[in-house]
C-alpha cells in the first residue's frame, strides 16, 4: 500500500490542438501550466532574491537540486531550518529533481548497482550511495512540493541491449520510490526514458503510466540529440500520458523549444539556460537573442526589447547593460537575469492565454513573425 499525496491536484482548464492549459495545485499554494520553472540547483535562483521572483517576474514555482542540496549545506542544516521553503525563504511551490542526472553525469566517479548508485563527491571527493528510498527520504526532508523519481538517464547513444537493461532498471527503482515515501504532502512524479526511440519510449510509458504517480516527466532529451528528435520524441510521448496528470518535460530549453513543445501537449519546463546565458551577456528578446557584450551595443539606447515591460527594460538601455558586462560589475547578471526569466515566464503566460482564447495557432505565428521582421 503506496502512501498517496493529499495535497496535489490537477485540472485541465482549455485544450487547443495538443496544447492545454491547466491548473494545479500544491501544499504550497497553486500555479497555472504551461509554465516554466526558474532552476534554483542549491537552493537560490542565481542573482535572484524571492522578491524578485515573485514581484518581479511573477514566478510561480521554483526547483532545487537534491544531489547538490544533500552534498551542500547537508540535511542537517536544512533540517534545523525545517525545510528547504524556510531554509531560502520561498512560500511558494518547489520542484526538487532526484538527482539521478546528476549522478549519471559523472561517468568517471560512479558506480551503478542494482541497489543504486555509488558516487564520489565531484568537489570534494568524498563517497556517497544514492539508493531510491535515499533520494525519496532526502526530497521529504527537503519538503518539496513536487519530487521526482529516481532513474537512469543513459548516455546516447547506447545499444538497444542496455536500454533495455537500464530502462528495466529505472522502472524497478521508480517502484521503490512510490513505495518508500511516507508524507502525504509531498507529490510524486515518475520519468520516463528510452532514448528517442519510439519503440522503447512506447514501451516504458506503457508500463511506467500503471503506477500511481502525481504526474509524469519525459526525461532523456535535451542531451545532444538534433532538435527534430527532441520534437518527434515529444510528439510521440505526450498522448501516450495519462490526460488528468501533469506532463514535464525536463530540462528545456530555449524559447522556440517551449513554443514548440506547449503545442505538443506539454505542461511543464524547467533549464538553467535563462539564468546561465544572463551571466553570459546572452538577453532572449521577441526579436531574437540579443549578445550585450558585442561592441554594436556600446551606444545603443533602446531597452533589450521594446516589446518587454520587466523592470530591466523599463529602466535601463543597451548601452548601459554592455558597460555592466564589460565592467564585470555584479549588477550585469542581475538586471539580465531578471529580463530572462521574466521574458520566458511572459513566454509561457501568453501561451495559456491564447490557448484559453483558442488562437495557439495564431500565437505561434505571431511568435515567429516578430523574429523574422526585428
Amino acid at each position: 500500500m503506496t502512501v498517496q499525496c493529499e495535497t496535489f491536484s490537477f485540472e485541465v482548464h482549455a485544450e487547443d490542438g495538443m496544447a492545454r492549459a491547466g491548473e494545479v495545485e500544491t501544499a504550497h499554494g497553486r500555479f497555472q501550466t504551461p509554465i516554466f520553472m526558474p532552476v534554483g540547483t542549491k537552493g537560490t535562483v542565481k542573482a535572484m532574491t524571492p522578491e524578485d521572483l515573485t514581484d518581479q517576474i511573477g514566478a510561480q514555482i521554483i526547483l532545487g537540486n537534491t544531489y547538490h542540496l544533500y552534498l551542500r549545506p547537508g540535511l542537517d542544516i536544512i533540517r534545523k531550518h525545517g525545510g528547504l521553503h524556510e531554509f531560502m525563504n520561498w512560500d511558494g511551490p518547489i520542484l526538487t529533481d532526484s538527482g539521478g542526472y546528476q549522478v549519471f553525469s559523472l561517468e568517471d566517479l560512479r558506480k551503478i548497482k542494482e541497489d543504486g548508485v555509488e558516487f564520489q563527491d565531484h568537489i570534494e571527493g568524498s563517497y556517497h550511495f544514492f539508493t531510491p528510498e535515499k533520494v525519496i527520504e532526502i526530497q521529504e526532508v527537503l519538503g518539496s512540493d513536487i519530487m521526482m523519481a529516481f532513474d537512469e538517464c543513459p548516455a546516447l547513444p547506447c545499444s538497444d541491449e542496455y536500454m533495455r537493461e537500464s530502462l528495466a532498471r529505472t522502472t524497478r527503482w521508480e517502484t521503490r520510490c512510490l513505495e518508500a515515501r511516507t508524507r502525504t504532502d509531498c507529490a510524486l512524479f515518475g520519468i520516463l526514458q528510452g532514448g528517442t526511440s519510439p519503440e522503447f519510449r512506447r514501451a516504458h510509458i506503457e508500463e511506467l503510466c500503471e503506477l500511481p504517480f502525481d504526474g509524469f516527466a519525459i526525461g532523456g532529451l535535451s542531451v545532444g540529440e538534433a532538435k527534430d528528435k527532441m520534437y518527434e520524441t515529444v510528439e510521440l510521448s505526450t498522448p501516450l500520458m495519462p490526460h488528468d496528470k501533469p506532463k514535464y518535460l525536463m530540462g528545456v530549453g530555449k524559447p522556440d523549444d517551449l513554443v514548440e513543445c506547449i503545442a505538443r501537449g506539454v505542461d511543464m519546463f524547467d533549464c538553467v539556460i535563462p539564468t546561465r546565458n544572463a551571466r553570459n551577456g546572452q538577453c532572449f528578446t521577441s526579436q531574437g537573442v540579443v549578445k550585450i557584450r558585442n561592441a554594436v551595443y556600446a551606444e545603443d539606447m533602446r531597452p533589450l526589447d521594446p516589446n518587454c515591460e520587466c523592470y530591466t527594460c523599463q529602466n535601463y538601455t543597451r548601452s548601459y547593460l554592455r558597460h555592466l558586462y564589460k565592467a564585470q560589475e555584479i549588477l550585469s547578471a542581475r538586471l539580465c537575469t531578471l529580463h530572462n526569466l521574466h521574458y520566458f515566464l511572459e513566454l509561457t503566460r501568453t501561451a495559456r492565454q491564447a490557448i484559453v482564447e483558442g488562437r495557439f495557432e495564431a500565437f505561434r505565428k505571431e511568435y515567429y513573425a516578430r523574429k523574422e521582421h526585428a
